[in-house]
């Protein structure tokens, strides 16, 4: 399928739409006002070493300090570490524990004070600190250097042998002393003079950090990832791109002089957008866009899936819908679940939806039909750049699974918890909250001494006071002998209201 990169840009903001045969698959915006921190490198300083959680709080300076795992303190801090030398690794974790580590104690490792060199791996997320690792890594086009790790991995997705032979080589030509390369799928095919230049412009920033660690106190930055568009060319923009469109026209010449100077054989793929219709409305990204922030998801069978996303787990709902189906009751479900798995890796990918995600299938007799939906599932996400791990169906037919969470999801991004129901997609019904004044009104009438009391709500709780409820509002003024006003206040919330003397 054809891949293209969408470039909107204004003032303030910059979006990119990642698009697999016109088909939107991922959206990434950068905002003027805010910062992707990820990847980024600090000189840090150990705040708190907490034992019981075999982790660390670590300043780098930030609004809140990072969190340290002892598996992601690297080697030269007391950590065995081996790494799978035939993975592609692009994620800053450059070094994976695979024995000793559990040996390791972050309180031999790291201690209060200590300055450290370390990688966020994942920013700040909701009212959770970035993570960081210290198994540092700076990606490059066509390999990742790993400076506290002395091995060269090849990506897997190469599978001819002896094109693996051939970039091993080229790699042990430029080895440095010190540190080691996994190669990217990006490499294949390219030349010895490309990725020897990719190798020096790596070491470089390496030394640079190096420099910068020494003259740098802590907390400080010492080395930024590039942008958010730069990031993706770097990452996504290949031979099997068809083109990147861009409808600004400086943000076009920085993107082509960079691909020139690093990419210059896909020169050509780099388009002006000169349409007068805004591209993401052309394109149907503004419509995928809209649809990804809805909690309703419709299937062209009729069915539909209900999307719930909480901070701590997002549940996804299958339900059957208006689709009845031809034959049986099973062949109905079996197809709506088919659909179902196909749409939920796309809202995955779209929406960005990360950490533990449940699925909640329509019921399958058959175990044939249950063997189906899951390996429809795990074929379609193996389509996403994230990692994702995936249960078996269980016997309610629930799928636990859990997706690699490094960015805020869609919705965290374009939307704020709204202020009537606080974010909990819910507020109290205008006859409960009217019944809430009563008790309120009926505590404040027998202490305020003043004979005429003002009821201020919202128009909605008004309107229900003033009809439906105005018995109960002339048994009050009866009552406590006095004059009860409502007043409608639209800057009130639904369930806000006052009552004064």
């Amino acid at each position: 399928m054809a891949k293209e990169l969408i470039v909107n840009v204004n003032e303030k903001e910059k979006r990119i739409a990642y698009l697999q045969g016109g088909v939107v698959r991922e959206v990434y915006y950068e905002r003027a006002k805010e910062t992707d921190y990820t990847s980024n490198i600090y000189k840090g300083k150990v705040q708190r070493v907490l034992p019981g959680m075999q982790a660390a709080f670590v300043e780098i300076g930030l609004e809140k300090a990072a969190f340290l795992y002892v598996s992601d303190v690297n080697e030269e801090m007391g950590g065995d570490f081996e790494e799978d030398s035939e993975e592609e690794n692009t994620n800053n974790k450059s070094s994976r524990p695979r024995r000793g580590w559990q040996e390791q104690r972050i309180q031999d490792l790291l201690k209060p004070g200590q300055e450290i060199l370390v990688q966020v791996a994942r920013g700040p997320i909701g009212t959770k600190g970035a993570r960081v690792t210290s198994n540092l890594s700076l990606p490059g086009r066509s390999v990742v250097y790993m400076p506290n790790w002395y091995k060269i991995g090849i990506s897997r997705r190469i599978g001819d042998d002896k094109e693996r032979r051939r970039l091993r080589s080229i790699i042990r030509r430029y080895m440095p002393e010190y540190g080691g390369f996994i190669v990217r799928t990006a490499a294949e095919g390219l030349s010895e003079e490309q990725i020897k230049t990719d190798i020096e412009y790596l070491i470089a920033t390496w030394n640079q950090v190096l420099e910068r660690k020494k003259t740098l106190p802590a907390p400080s930055l010492v080395n930024s990832e590039l942008n958010t568009v730069l990031k993706l060319l770097r990452d996504l923009f290949s031979d099997d791109i068809e083109r990147i469109l861009i409808d600004d026209k400086e943000e076009y010449d920085r993107i082509f002089h960079w691909i020139r100077n690093y990419m210059p054989k896909l020169l050509s793929k780099v388009q002006y957008y000169r349409g007068k219709e805004p591209i993401f409305e052309t394109y149907g990204i503004e419509t995928e866009i809209n649809r990804g922030l809805g909690s309703k998801v419709w299937l062209k069978s009729g069915g539909y899936l209900i999307i719930d996303q909480t901070e701590a787990l997002t549940t996804i709902d299958v339900n059957t819908g208006r689709f009845v189906g031809r034959s049986n009751l099973e062949d109905t479900i079996l197809k709506t679940n088919l659909e179902a798995v196909e749409e939920i890796a796309y809202q995955l990918r779209l929406r960005n939806l990360g950490g533990i995600i449940i699925l909640d299938l329509i019921d399958m007799e058959r175990r044939g039909s249950r063997d189906k939906v899951y390996s429809a599932l795990r074929r379609a996400l193996s389509r996403d750049r994230a990692k994702t791990t995936v249960s078996r169906i269980t016997e309610l037919g629930l799928i636990e699974m859990t997706r690699k969470r490094t960015n805020e999801s869609l919705a965290r991004v374009l939307c704020t918890d709204c202020k009537f129901c606080d974010g909990r997609g819910y507020h109290k019904s205008p006859t409960t909250i009217a019944y809430e004044i009563f008790r309120k009104l009926f505590k404040e009438a027998s202490e305020n001494s003043s004979d005429r009391l003002s009821i201020y709500a919202h128009p909605m709780i008004a309107r229900v006071l003033e009809e439906e409820e105005s018995d109960g509002m002339i048994e009050m003024e009866k009552r406590f002998y006095k004059k009860i006003n409502v007043v409608a206040d639209d800057s009130l919330g639904v369930e806000q209201y006052d009552i004064r003397g």
